[in-house]
């Protein structure tokens, strides 16, 4: 039997989704907050991953340490992470707990301290997480590869930039607080053995009063240069290359995301056997598709020995024109296997389960049925998959490259 899945959007604004697993014995909450990094000021780049660390260090009642022992104490699996378009505050714990991890992400929300003494120790960890990113060349030049494939500000990343931390201020933080952390257009999904009218009655009581609409305008800046290349003396060198797709909500949306899976997603994978067993040119090889709500892109990365690199890239290009060509029959079963194993793995979590509710509500405005997405997959041939690249080929790359040397493509 199908799920059912449970909808009510409050008089504010506020979506609740939810879907019952009753074989299980925990919930997932997932909350998606309208305050991604695209909302970070182009002058204080960083904002929104200082403000989602800061938000958690004391709220309602309880000081920064007491709220820490609090969640602990409900044994909640958490996190808080800044994507481009919202904040999104995770927790994972036994069902029962879930009206008590409620109520405490109800202060965080809605009640945070947001305490100045603690502001210059959050701006130091985001300094350190920005200056890792030199030690870590692959996530440096897809960070680049991001600036050249989309204007600003769809180009930010959310670690921001040294200069942008660096001027943050205890009045900026709380301006942006207030002008993103509001109830019209938030998201909280909620997967697992749960209760639908129980729940639906603890988060109106929570949230129900809860009032205003969230800021989120923004102008986009002119289209990027599609090339660029990073100076730097490494052994290897790194190797982004990204091209259009087409989004979400797209008729031709499945057979796109199976045209990625047959360049990779396993060792039988195009990229796997042309660049790295066939020639042997690099260790690291993949591609992975992309998607906002009005467009998308196949993102690819390789990293090679330098005296490799050209030919590398090379035949990563040519695997990627070679798609409008055609597909095989294996390679279509192969990929049906594979999103099938995906997708059965992601309806056996409750955290998997919960974030799609809320992906789906926030692309779609409706939540897809496991039928459907298996229909969708078991309806992919060789033929769909060919016309869709035919339609859509890959063209108009934009190449960003890390290492000694620039590479020609």
């Amino acid at each position: 039997m199908q799920p059912e899945v449970y909808r009510h959007t409050f008089a504010n604004g506020m979506t609740l989704l939810a879907e019952r697993m009753e074989h299980v014995r925990s919930a997932a909450l997932n909350f998606l907050v309208p305050a991604g990094c695209i909302h970070d000021p182009s002058d204080r780049l960083g904002l929104g991953a200082v403000l989602a660390d800061l938000i958690t260090r004391g709220a309602g009642k309880r000081d920064s340490r007491e709220l820490t022992l609090a969640l602990d104490n409900l044994g909640l699996d958490r996190s808080e992470s800044v994507g481009l378009m919202h904040t999104r505050f995770w927790g994972a714990t036994v069902a029962r707990n879930l009206p008590a991890a409620l109520d405490l992400y109800a202060d965080i929300l809605r009640r945070p301290h947001l305490p100045d003494d603690e502001i210059d120790a959050v701006k130091a960890l985001a300094l350190q997480d920005l200056a890792g990113l030199e030690d870590e060349p692959r996530s440096k030049v897809l960070v680049e590869l991001r600036k050249h494939s989309y204007p600003t500000p769809l180009s930010n990343d959310h670690r921001g930039t040294v200069e942008g931390i660096e001027r943050l201020t205890a009045d900026g933080i709380r301006q942006q607080y207030r002008r993103l952390y509001q109830p019209a257009g938030l998201i909280l999904s909620v997967a697992g053995n749960i209760e639908w009218q129980p729940l639906l009655d603890r988060v109106g009581q929570l949230f129900g009063d809860w009032t205003g609409t969230a800021d989120t305008t923004y102008t986009l800046g002119p289209n990027p240069t599609n090339r660029a290349h990073l100076t730097k003396d490494l052994e290897q060198t790194q190797i982004g290359v990204v091209y259009d797709s087409v989004p979400i909500g797209h008729a031709d949306y499945y057979d796109a995301l199976g045209a990625v899976n047959v360049l990779s997603g396993n060792m039988s994978s195009r990229l796997f056997t042309e660049v790295r067993e066939k020639e042997g040119l690099c260790y690291s090889v993949w591609a992975t598709y992309q998607t906002l709500k009005d467009r998308a892109r196949v993102v690819c990365y390789a990293g090679s020995r330098n005296e490799r690199a050209q030919r590398t890239l090379d035949v990563l290009l040519r695997e990627l024109r070679r798609l409008p060509d055609g597909v095989e029959p294996d390679e279509v079963q192969r990929v049906q296997a594979g999103l099938k194993s995906s997708l059965i793995m992601q309806q056996e979590s409750t955290a998997g389960r919960a974030l799609s509710l809320a992906s789906d509500w926030y692309h779609l405005g409706r939540v897809r049925s496991f039928d459907e997405i298996r229909a969708a997959i078991d309806g992919l041939t060789p033929q769909s998959i060919g016309e869709h690249m035919r339609r859509c080929p890959p063209r108009d790359f934009t190449i960003v490259t890390l290492g000694p040397k620039p590479l020609v493509g």
